[in-house]
């Protein structure tokens, strides 16, 4: 890639997941040092208000600021090429994120989004491919509670899996333990939104059972079927467990990780995600609660009832909420011919997963695809085929992420 005027633009950094990514950049990295980063938007006095609330007097003036319009081909292809990287927080994606891709796929700027929005990455990506990898780009998906936990984290138990016992697990299962957080305004207009579509067309539908949705075109299915929808004992847990309602975004991201690195873990790798209960009433309560709120959102009319008492993008937490939020996520792999090897690891954040860890992580992404060495060309990937063993070290370093074997 020709030299840049900068490694970093933060895209949509007046949002309120935006303002908490250029807070933790400025604060892990600083401003106008090794690291050269701006921020971009649509408005100047929004993004000069940006710099006020988020930076300390002395580095204001040091973070340069780009006017952008979504709705402006041309200022995106422009800002596009002034850097090496965009880190995007503005969604829904399929209503605002199409064109961004587009122009980093073309002119060989790497990306990375917070998109949990399935349908829109299983149609954009056949749009950007043959371009990204012609011109270099690597566009990463994905880089927020969705679903870089889920990601690295089966990417890591299969790499000490691998080292420990010769081979890989063919049965990964994720599982979410203890954790504390509420869920992005951004993420919840994201839901809706995909709920909207899916309700006016069936291949929208289509793609939201689609266990495979994100693999690559070509390659036939595995084996995993639906998405766990009631309340189900794990023997492996020793646990009763209810759905996961992010499974639907991180069970197709790890699949396609395993498909686009070329099967480590085989062609017949498994995966699934679920809650872990205290009890078999706690777990159907738990199910009951979810296939309710699924339904709501489904129906037109109940959807834009709900709406009213949702989180509106720009909505969040305050500090001191998200400061005490947490999460731990457990992932079981199952030895191929010996259980008794099976392994456990678990993965942990140290904020609330839908706004502090997951700013973090995607601020990480970022700066990991601006600083470290390629580990792939362009193309379109997830966080653990593009970044793998750099991103993590990376989470653990600064993010407030650990990746840990139990047994």
């Amino acid at each position: 890639m020709a030299k840049r005027e900068f490694d970093l633009i933060i895209w949509g950094a007046t949002g309120f997941t935006g303002k908490l990514v250029v807070e933790y950049l400025a604060n892990t990295y600083g401003v106008n040092g090794p690291l050269k980063w701006a921020i971009a938007g649509r408005s100047r006095e929004k993004l000069e208000k940006v710099r006020v609330d988020c930076l300390d007097t002395s580095q204001r003036e040091q973070l340069p600021l780009v006017l952008a319009d979504s709705n402006d081909t041309a200022s995106l292809e422009d800002m596009v090429a002034r850097t090496r990287v965009v880190c995007t927080t503005v969604g829904p994606y399929a209503k605002y994120g199409t064109p961004l891709v587009v122009a980093c796929a073309a002119a060989g700027t790497d990306y990375c989004d917070l998109t949990g929005e399935v349908p829109w990455m299983a149609q954009v990506i056949p749009q950007v491919q043959e371009a990204a990898e012609h011109s270099g780009a690597r566009i990463v998906h994905t880089c927020g509670f969705d679903s870089i936990p889920s990601d690295l984290g089966t990417w890591f138990l299969q790499q000490q899996m691998q080292a420990r016992h010769g081979v890989t697990a063919f049965r990964v299962k994720g599982r979410v333990g203890r954790n504390r957080g509420t869920a992005s305004g951004g993420t919840i207009a994201s839901m809706l939104n995909m709920m909207e579509e899916a309700g006016r067309d069936p291949s929208i539908r289509k793609l939201v059972a689609d266990p495979y949705a994100l693999y690559p075109p070509g390659i036939p299915a595995g084996l995993d079927e639906n998405d766990q929808s009631g309340p189900r004992f794990d023997p492996d847990f020793h646990q009763w467990t209810s759905p996961f309602i992010m499974a639907v975004v991180n069970t197709r991201v790890v699949r396609r990780s395993n498909a686009i690195m070329g099967f480590p873990w085989g062609e017949d790798f498994r995966y699934d995600e679920a809650m872990l209960n205290r009890s078999r009433f706690s777990a159907t309560r738990a199910a009951l609660a979810t296939g309710a709120g699924m339904v709501t959102l489904a129906l037109g009319p109940t959807r834009r009832l709900a709406q009213r008492f949702l989180p509106a993008p720009g909505e969040g937490p305050s500090r001191r909420q998200r400061e005490a939020g947490y999460y731990e996520i457990f992932f079981h792999g199952a030895h191929p011919t010996c259980r008794d090897d099976d392994m456990l690891v678990k993965v942990t954040g140290d904020m609330d997963p839908g706004y502090g860890s997951t700013s973090k992580m995607l601020g990480e992404a970022a700066v990991c695809l601006a600083q470290d060495k390629p580990i792939t060309g362009g193309g379109c990937w997830t966080p653990a085929s593009a970044l793998g063993q750099q991103l993590l070290e990376r989470l653990t370093a600064n993010a407030g992420l650990t990746f840990e074997v139990i047994r």
